[in-house]
């Protein structure tokens, strides 16, 4: 069997291999989307084809729309190359359940894959984006993707290129969207949505930022005028809606393929793009998925709430974000990341089992988090976080690394301890109450050192900060106390978003690193200490 549409048209053999197929005319649905098209995607990768795609395909399946979506590729163009194109814009959408079961479906509700390079896909883009018809431009293209500067503040040498060549030459993702709501600007000031679906804090006003900030040095450099700038600051014209996505969307995994091989289905290996990217034909993922939007959608929207979809405001969409980075979801990750690197374990599941880590990742929660998390209302904390532990973390065949979630630590403490840090002392004058959360910091800190907890060098995952931060360890090896070289990390309010020592925890964390680094098997020994 092919994934593509001559493929699917024998649908007695994929039905019979389990394997689901669009319940609509896959043609006729592009047919229409190009002809009226209504949302268009930047970030043609993972999580977009299984959820956001899989949004769309339910609504068209329901019969509440008649169009899909249109995809903008800005960063890796073997994506739409040798995923897209091969296999006609359809996607294999496969959910691992943790029986060990799947759920196999194709969706047909992508209907074209565009590079932003090259005059006919540029043309097709500006021709999308002139459409009086468009509602929304959506991204998922990972926080990165919204950056100008760098950390000294300064622009990325790509970015001052497209800020000297204008929206005509633009080629960084920040650069095309703005250069395209410019052509919409120009057509007719037409009314539109433009949607991160990213999973990063106030990730609307991100996007908004930098799509201004560009065309304001446009402006400056006579490519733009003052309408445009107007144009795009006005939010019941251009809106920038807030949004929190949730679901695990691990790399493809070689023991999903092997299945769908052995189902008859050709061609689904997974390859490396140029760019580093991990993709197959297939998409692999688990099955809870959250999407919150913020309801303000100035040229109408499809019915997304029908598909699952929490829409409400501002502020509830910043709470539900704020529950989940904050208490419910990313601060075990980060836990269990560390100390799963130290422990010699390669997957999330696998730690699940041991008793020490589910019993850190619980108090952390419960304990730790609990007292003060942020509660949304239209999600239970209790209940978010009880499926977390017990349904998605567990489940043996999620392909989930805790090296993945280790990646870029430094920028992700801030949100994922540094604002509980904050709300104990906001509550309490201070943090000293805390213990698990100080031991999670500690084991980062530990983790730092790049030795198990066999006394066996492990390659740390890569951390933007890892230099510096080398530098201030000064070479720590197993058996050293930490003195003073722990100060400058835990006191560094650009990490952690407070001073700890002010905090209340800085040498209570200082003792922790202490322990854990005493000698081999101190890691463990320091687990069962504190966590039974």
């Amino acid at each position: 069997m092919k994934l593509n549409l001559d493929g699917i048209k024998d649908r007695a053999a994929w039905e019979g291999a389990g394997i689901s197929l669009p319940s609509y005319d896959v043609e006729k649905i592009k047919e229409n989307t190009l002809a009226t098209p209504r949302w268009v995607h930047f970030g043609a990768g993972n999580i977009f084809r299984i959820f956001i795609g899989g949004i769309a395909d339910k609504l068209i399946s329901a019969g509440k729309c008649d169009t899909g979506i249109i995809c903008a590729e800005t960063f890796d163009f073997d994506v739409t190359d040798k995923i897209y194109k091969p296999y006609d814009n359809l996607v294999l959408a496969v959910t691992l359940k943790a029986d060990g079961s799947t759920d196999k479906e194709v969706y047909g509700s992508l209907c074209g894959a565009l590079k932003t390079e090259g005059n006919f896909d540029r043309n097709e883009l500006k021709r999308i984006f002139t459409s009086e018809s468009l509602q929304i431009v959506s991204f998922t293209i990972t926080e990165k993707g919204y950056a100008l500067k760098n950390a000294a503040g300064e622009y990325f040498g790509f970015v001052e290129e497209d800020m000297k060549n204008g929206p005509e030459n633009a080629k960084s993702a920040m650069a095309v969207v703005c250069a395209m709501l410019y052509e919409r600007y120009k057509a007719g000031k037409y009314p539109i949505a433009v949607v991160s679906m990213d999973n990063c804090s106030h990730n609307g006003e991100k996007l908004k930022g930098s799509v201004v900030e560009t065309a304001r040095v446009w402006k400056a450099n006579g490519f733009v005028d003052d309408g445009f700038l107007e144009y795009i600051t006005d939010e019941s014209v251009v809106s920038f809606p807030w949004t929190m996505i949730d679901k695990i969307t691990p790399r493809p995994a070689d023991s999903v393929a092997e299945e769908l091989k052995r189902a008859g289905v050709d061609d689904m290996e997974p390859i490396v793009t140029s760019k580093k990217t991990y993709i197959a034909p297939f998409v692999n993922a688990e099955g809870p998925q959250y999407l919150v939007v913020e309801d303000n959608f100035p040229n109408g929207r499809p019915p997304l709430e029908e598909a699952g979809v929490y829409m409400t405001d501002r502020e509830t969409v910043n709470k539900v974000e704020r529950m989940k980075v904050t208490t419910c979801l990313n601060p075990l990750h980060t836990a269990l990341a560390v100390y799963g690197c130290l422990l010699g374990y390669t997957l999330i599941a696998d730690e699940m089992r041991d008793a020490e880590l589910k019993g850190l990742v619980e108090k952390i929660a419960f304990d730790e988090g609990m007292p003060v998390v942020t509660d949304p209302v239209i999600l239970s904390p209790e209940k978010f976080v009880d499926e977390v532990l017990n349904v998605r973390m567990p489940n043996p065949f999620m392909p989930d690394a805790p090296q993945r979630i280790a990646t870029d630590t430094s920028q992700k403490v801030g949100i994922r301890y540094g604002e509980t840090i904050k709300a104990y002392v906001k509550k309490y004058g201070t943090a000293e109450k805390l213990t698990y959360i100080p031991l999670a910091i500690a084991g980062w800190c530990r983790y730092l050192t790049g030795i198990d907890d066999n006394g066996e060098e492990f390659e740390r995952s890569s951390d933007p900060m890892l230099g510096e931060l080398d530098g201030l360890l000064g070479g720590l090896g197993i058996g050293d106390k930490c003195s003073d070289k722990l100060r400058p990390i835990l006191s560094n309010v650009n990490i952690f978003g407070i001073n700890l020592y002010d905090a209340g925890i800085g040498e209570k964390i200082e003792g922790f690193f202490d322990e854990l680094n005493s000698g081999k098997g101190a890691v463990r020994a320091v687990l069962k200490k504190y966590v039974n």
